[in-house]
């Protein structure tokens, strides 16, 4: 059953005639095409074409609506085979009603395409990927899939889908229907095993907590076209990664690593996906000087000081294979960077990322000393 519905009147503009009660008349043909547009998060874009079949001087057209929820603001009305001969002369809402009634002139007697679009609600999208990592964690075959959603109260068939990134596609979705769509494929992408350590959220000192502390463990890959990416950004969903086991010809068996909620990856960023948490190694970061220095005294009173203050951390591994941890700092306020033992990445102005190639069965320590400006007692 049609939940949007078209219906045209001619008004023959004659002596003596009267203005007539809004009447319905035969419904329009149906839509002949439409395009569904996810852009934008917020809201659902609906556009569609239907034929007017006008006469010649002023014709009503009534666009209603049942069962299904639309934004009357966000209707509007495209004229396109005549767009100098056919006008839009005023916009009517019937009171109490799901429905507008456009007052349109035509020139003559004719066929006008138009183009009618709105904001649906109850109707959107998801995106989910599928990735299957190799035995040795170097690349990842990559899927995406569009997870339409679909409880509008209105079916549509043949639907142009566009998400705003990638070709359009043609789909079609019933009302209550929840249907996915394959939209992307990307085998061998190179990735980048990183355990990360986060000083602000991990104990420093597990050893002395007697606590079980896992590492997270991420898989990285960059959105270029050297990973056979870097086409578009990738959308923002949820990431359920595997890995084969090697067992039998090793491209058939998988086991379940974890899955992660991802932001939007631009074209050159990095995807960061979660897999879980790792006991293989182990971090242990301790500050041993933390001394005042440069009071500023007013009124008898010290208001302002600088500090001097040195951390140390060390790294263990105990797997048979190298690691790459991400030892991730923050320094609050304003400060200047001492002696550091290994380059650093400054990832804001107060964040910053010692990344430590630890070798196999092996250790690694990091050592770094800073001064904190202008400190408020």
């Amino acid at each position: 059953m049609r939940k949007i519905l078209l219906f045209i009147l001619a008004i023959l503009l004659t002596a003596g005639t009267t203005a007539q009660a809004r009447t319905k008349l035969v419904a329009l043909p149906e839509r002949e095409a439409v395009t569904i547009r996810f852009d934008n998060r917020a809201a659902t874009l609906v556009e569609e074409e239907r034929v007017l079949t006008l006469q010649e001087g002023e014709n009503l057209v009534d666009f209603s609506w049942s069962g299904v929820q639309i934004d009357p603001d966000s209707i509007r009305l495209a004229l396109m085979t005549h767009p100098k001969k056919v006008t839009l002369l005023s916009v009517s809402y019937p009171p109490g009603e799901a429905a507008l009634v456009w007052r349109i002139h035509s020139e003559g007697a004719w066929e006008e395409k138009v183009r009618i679009s709105y904001l649906l609600s109850y109707i959107d999208r998801l995106i989910t990927y599928k990735g299957i990592a190799s035995k040795d964690e170097k690349a990842l075959d990559l899927e995406a899939f569009l997870v339409l959603r679909n409880f509008s109260g209105e079916d549509f068939q043949d639907a142009r889908v566009v998400l705003g990134q990638g070709d359009p596609f043609t789909g079609q979705t019933a009302h209550e229907e929840t249907r996915q769509i394959h939209f992307l494929t990307a085998n061998g992408v190179p990735i980048r095993k990183t355990f990360t350590w986060d000083a602000a959220s991990t104990p420093w000192e597990p050893k002395r907590l007697e606590a079980d502390v896992g590492i997270p463990v991420h898989y990285i890959i960059e959105n270029n076209r050297e990973a056979g990416l870097g086409e578009d950004h990738l959308w923002d969903g949820k990431v359920r990664v595997f890995q084969y086991d090697g067992q039998g010809d090793g491209q058939t068996g998988t086991i379940f690593l974890g899955e992660d909620s991802v932001g939007i990856t631009p074209v050159g960023g990095e995807m960061r996906i979660y897999i879980g948490d790792s006991r293989d190694v182990s971090v242990t970061q301790v500050k041993i000087r933390d001394q005042r220095i440069n009071p500023r005294p007013s009124r008898h009173r010290i208001v302002l000081y600088d500090t001097e203050e040195e951390i140390r951390t060390e790294v263990e591994n105990f797997k048979d294979t190298p690691v790459t941890v991400d030892l991730i700092q923050h320094i609050s306020g304003e400060w200047e960077m001492g002696k550091t033992s290994m380059e650093y990445e400054k990832r804001d102005a107060n964040t910053l990322v010692y990344r430590v190639l630890v070798p196999a069965k092996g250790k690694k320590e990091v050592v770094f000393n800073y001064n904190r400006r202008n400190v408020r007692n």
